[in-house]
């Protein structure tokens, strides 16, 4: 009998599947749109006595998954949110090892035994302590026996993290 982990990462599986099926190629901007067509939709759709907004977004296929995300908030929002709640989350991205073995994970490579194998990783104490540290923040999920997927609500804001940071 498959346990309630074997069954839920066969269901985000087919949900997946199906995602990858029913999304639209997408198309790239007309040129009358301009440089920044996301940017002028956003603003078409904020008051214009308000304060702004920050939004999100992207279309991402890595290793054979696609995944679409689009998410945003007021800058009011952003500003009267507690920021400390949000320490443990960026901090768990704050090493080294965490941030490749995200990428590992990302580009195919999620069972424990092929994680092990990248002697920069460490000791296979030192592996499962970065696993647990980034599994504890969200940016990672077990998916059975000893593997690994980045969730699919956190691809796109795990790469816009790292496209920010290399601004």
């Amino acid at each position: 009998m498959s346990t309630v982990e074997e069954r839920l990462a066969a269901l985000e599986a087919q949900v997946s599947a199906l995602s990858e099926r029913q999304t639209p190629a997408p198309t790239a901007p007309a040129a009358s749109e301009g440089t920044f067509w996301a940017l002028d939709g956003l603003k078409q759709r904020l008051p214009p006595d308000g304060t702004g907004a920050v939004l999100y977004t992207g279309t991402v296929r890595v290793a054979g998954q696609h995944y679409d995300w689009q998410y945003g908030r007021t800058v009011d929002d952003v500003l009267a949110a507690d920021w400390t709640e949000l320490a443990a989350t960026l901090s768990a991205l704050a090493h080294p090892v965490r941030l490749r073995l995200l990428r590992e994970i990302l580009d195919g490579r999620q069972s424990t035994s092929d994680l092990a194998e990248i002697e920069e990783l460490g000791t296979t104490g030192q592996l499962h302590h970065h696993l647990r540290q980034i599994t504890a923040a969200g940016w990672l999920r077990s998916v059975g026996r000893g593997r690994w997927a980045v969730p699919a609500e956190r691809v796109v804001p795990l790469l816009t993290i790292l496209t920010a940071a290399g601004r």
